[in-house]
């Protein structure tokens, strides 16, 4: 799919490989990007973790490294879901790393280069005894200096407003390597669309489970938008919906999403299951574009496309990926 900008052309998805979860951020005028990779995903990881992709226009990336080395064995084969943030002249690599998705914790790496390479922390953000599954960890830095770590876990019991699942939760954070707390839930599943599987067996009962994931916290005129894809992520229903807050910790409402995914869903012919995005803004300094993953034709890899976002009386949309709501 070629796109068109007033002053660039570039072709979705943006990078040909394997490039899952994309964080993208801009440091001294050069874009990067973090994701899962093919290894990663897989549990087959040898060597450096996560790779990283290097852009100075922005539309036109390349590989830049292997991010992260890699932590004690015995914490899993699975890696997920890399973001980071950059405070105080250094960088932070927020993760997660687990045993398939039966037990994932959050942790930090940390460098003085954003391409790596990135050491692990060596301790958990939650203890791992009372939140045994935590996922995609996003780092957000308020208009005050204050910093907040957004992230996915579960809740297994259905609520009179919720349904069994994954969701979302906030955390202040006391320093970049560590949280005030669990923070608050500021979202859950509540519609059909959401369902990851049907009676599947989750602690011990069979229920019917949903799923947010993949969050991500942008402030637009004065509001929290946190973007979320919700469903489940090797499927055509998978999509990005968000809610809003006026604070940053919430509460958040996703209230008009019932029918769909609102900012990005499958549509035919140009895109399969796109999820789990980050916002930046564009090289001309004012743009707001989304990254995000998508399939490919066959099915076989998620890969990194881009796109910008319109802020609209109903809200964000994905200028092209969007279907009318």
């Amino acid at each position: 799919m070629v796109l068109t900008d007033s002053k660039q052309t570039h072709t979705n998805p943006v990078y040909g490989s394997y490039f899952a979860d994309p964080f993208v951020w801009q440091h001294e005028g050069v874009y990067y990007a973090a994701g899962t990779g093919a290894a990663e995903a897989s549990g087959q990881t040898v060597g450096k973790i996560f790779p990283v992709l290097q852009s100075t226009d922005f539309f036109q990336w390349q590989f830049a490294s292997s991010a992260m080395l890699r932590p004690d064995r015995a914490l899993g084969n699975n890696f997920w879901a890399p973001a980071v943030a950059y405070a105080d002249g250094k960088f932070y690599l927020y993760y997660s790393v687990g045993h398939g998705d039966k037990l994932h914790q959050l942790r930090v790496a940390t460098s003085e280069s954003p391409q790596g390479p990135y050491k692990d922390s060596g301790k958990t953000l939650l203890d791992p005894c009372r939140c045994r599954f935590a996922i995609d960890p996003h780092p957000f830095r308020d208009e005050d200096g204050r910093w907040y770590l957004f992230y996915a876990t579960d809740f297994p019991e259905a609520s009179n407003d919720a349904r069994a699942g994954t969701a979302l939760m906030a955390a202040p954070m006391r320093s970049m390597t560590e949280l005030e707390g669990p923070g608050t839930m500021i979202l859950r599943p509540r519609s059909d669309w959401q369902r990851f599987q049907s009676n599947r067996l989750m602690y011990g009962r069979v229920c019917d489970w949903h799923t947010l994931e993949g969050p991500c916290v942008y402030k637009h005129n004065g509001r929290y938008y946190c973007f979320y894809s919700g469903g489940r992520w090797e499927t055509e229903n998978y999509g990005v919906d968000y809610g809003i807050a006026e604070s940053v910790l919430g509460p958040y409402s996703d209230a008009g999403s019932e029918r769909g995914p609102r900012v990005l869903r499958s549509v035919p012919g140009k895109m399969t299951g796109p999820g789990h995005n980050s916002i930046v803004i564009g090289p001309d300094r004012e743009t707001a574009y989304i990254a995000f993953h998508a399939w490919d034709k066959e099915m076989k890899m998620r890969q990194m496309f881009i796109d910008k976002i319109l802020w609209t009386p109903n809200g964000p949309r994905c200028e092209t990926y969007s279907l009318p709501s």
